[in-house]
């Protein structure tokens, strides 16, 4: 029940956020629409760990501004590439080994490779990505493994 009820509020607060209408007709347009997600979600019995992560929300709060500082400074390295012809681009594939013990920390470590400018994950067979990097410096960052550690971070202590 807690994990429909705060699905719910998560809807609710992305809509009213995203579409800037507080009219009374609207209003309940997005109750409603964010009602009939919940009970389809519910239908569909992916209302566990993996569909609604509430464990992960504490530990949230510190990945969030370590990866929107990543993206950060990855795009103005990218962009910096694109408007000045001097720092080099040297595209390559490597392949990373993922340290997330759950898919679901795997979906999250690859997503934030492919959030951040300059890599793209080609492919996730569960047990290593192949990585497309533009740079000779994003390789080398990405096989330091510090975003792995970080990924691997949200999903706790071992057990």
């Amino acid at each position: 029940m807690i994990r429909a009820v705060s699905l719910g509020l998560v809807c609710c607060a992305s809509w009213l956020l995203w579409s800037n209408h507080y009219t009374l007709l609207l209003l309940a347009c997005g109750a409603g629409s964010c009602l009939l997600v919940v009970l389809i979600v519910r239908r569909m019995e992916v209302l566990d760990e993996e569909g609604v992560p509430l464990h992960l929300t504490p530990r949230l709060a510190l990945y969030l501004p370590w990866l929107t500082w990543a993206l950060l400074r990855a795009n103005i390295d990218v962009a910096l590439r694109i408007l000045r012809p001097g720092p080099p681009i040297a595209p390559r594939m490597l392949r990373v080994r993922p340290g997330q013990r759950t898919s679901l920390g795997r979906a999250i470590y690859a997503n934030s490779i492919t959030l951040t400018p300059g890599t793209l994950t080609c492919d996730a067979d569960g047990e290593e990505f192949t990585v497309h990097a533009l740079t000779r410096e994003a390789a080398e960052e990405l096989e330091a493994g510090g975003m792995d550690r970080r990924a691997r971070s949200l999903e706790g202590p071992a057990d």
